[in-house]
């Protein structure tokens, strides 16, 4: 049986902050300490549940679940040729 293993490189962004005010950093590694993550994975967890962020994916999953379904009718559908057809013989 041969295995292979691939290596995906993913680029991306990163982000560096200086000057973190001493109260900001103790509460950020207090959550890092309280979840078992580093600094960076606690700061990635929380920048994520921004609010703005939250109603995109929010939107985002209902486009989704929108194109993924199929499209309703109305049981009645309206026929454009008879509408038509209708308006002109008045």
């Amino acid at each position: 049986m041969v295995t292979r293993s691939a290596c995906v490189s993913v680029n991306m962004p990163s982000l560096q902050i200086r000057d973190i005010p001493e109260d900001v950093y103790d509460a950020l590694a207090e959550r890092a300490s309280r979840q078992r993550r580093s600094l960076a994975q606690q700061a990635v967890a929380d920048l994520s549940q921004i609010p703005e962020l939250e109603s995109r994916r929010t939107r985002q999953a209902v486009i989704e679940r929108l194109r993924a379904s199929a499209p309703v009718l109305p049981k009645k559908a309206l026929d454009p040729v008879r509408i038509v057809r209708e308006d002109r013989s008045r």
